[in-house]
């Protein structure tokens, strides 16, 4: 499996899009590749899904993935710093569903912030990090249906786990 499994889906990054970029993660997980791993689930992350797919029952929303990836990454493994990562992506993203993509980008970063809170952020990077509560508001209106349900599980558990 490599990166050509999920370039024939660049004009229509759906459903088969958002299940082949997750087990792509899955892969290069397995492959001690634990940064790229990260950066193939954003791609699935940022598909074009409605929240009515088939695949999100077999396949949930990717946030408890990307903080299980940060949270158990192997110490001898690269992963970078995610929180900035994301604190990078989520200000710079441009062009089609730009404002559902900055909000699924804050809220993996809300996300990691709680299972790797040793983190640092980028303090060189001119940027306002949102509450959860504005998270919340950016997912409700622009997120898919029951996206904004998913991610909350997922802080509140991740919470009780830090």
């Amino acid at each position: 499996m490599d990166w050509r499994d999920l370039a024939r889906w660049r004009k229509n990054p759906g459903e088969d899009f958002y299940r082949t970029a997750l087990a792509y993660g899955q892969y290069l997980w397995e492959q001690g590749l634990s940064a790229r791993a990260l950066l193939a689930v954003d791609r699935a992350l940022y598909a074009n899904l409605h929240g009515d797919e088939a695949v999100l029952e077999e396949w949930p929303w990717p946030y408890e993935t990307i903080g299980w990836l940060v949270a158990n990454n192997p110490a001898d493994q690269f992963i970078g710093n995610p929180r900035v990562h994301y604190q990078h992506l989520a200000d710079r993203v441009r062009g089609e569903r730009a404002d559902q993509k900055k909000w699924r980008a804050w809220a993996a970063w809300a996300v990691v912030r709680q299972v790797a809170p040793e983190l640092p952020p980028d303090t060189k990077h001119a940027v306002v990090e949102p509450t959860l509560a504005e998270i919340a508001i950016g997912l409700r209106t622009h997120g898919a249906p029951g996206e904004l349900d998913a991610w909350q599980r997922v802080i509140s558990t991740s919470q009780t786990n830090t």
